[in-house]
């Protein structure tokens, strides 16, 4: 299947952290505590890493990741 093979764990921990951001209010960011698997930790190193969020721990969405934030979201609707 074309495509089947970008579909990684470590792309799925970055969608998981992600879906974590209120799409509706920008001004609402997360914050990447200790007790969270050090999975999802390097994931939100990752998305800092491109660009989408402001904090290697969390922070808030940049444009860029809200706007990729938006479309994971409606992906997720169009899905369930």
């Amino acid at each position: 299947m074309k495509g089947a093979e970008i579909i990684s764990v470590e792309l799925v921990n970055d969608l998981k952290i992600l879906s974590c951001f209120n799409t509706d209010n920008h001004e609402q960011g997360i914050k990447i505590h200790s007790e969270c698997s050090p999975e999802l930790a390097v994931a939100a190193k990752r998305l800092f890493d491109k660009g989408l969020i402001t904090r290697d721990d969390g922070g808030y969405l940049t444009d860029i990741g809200a706007k990729t934030a938006e479309n994971l979201e409606a992906l997720l609707i169009s899905l369930r």
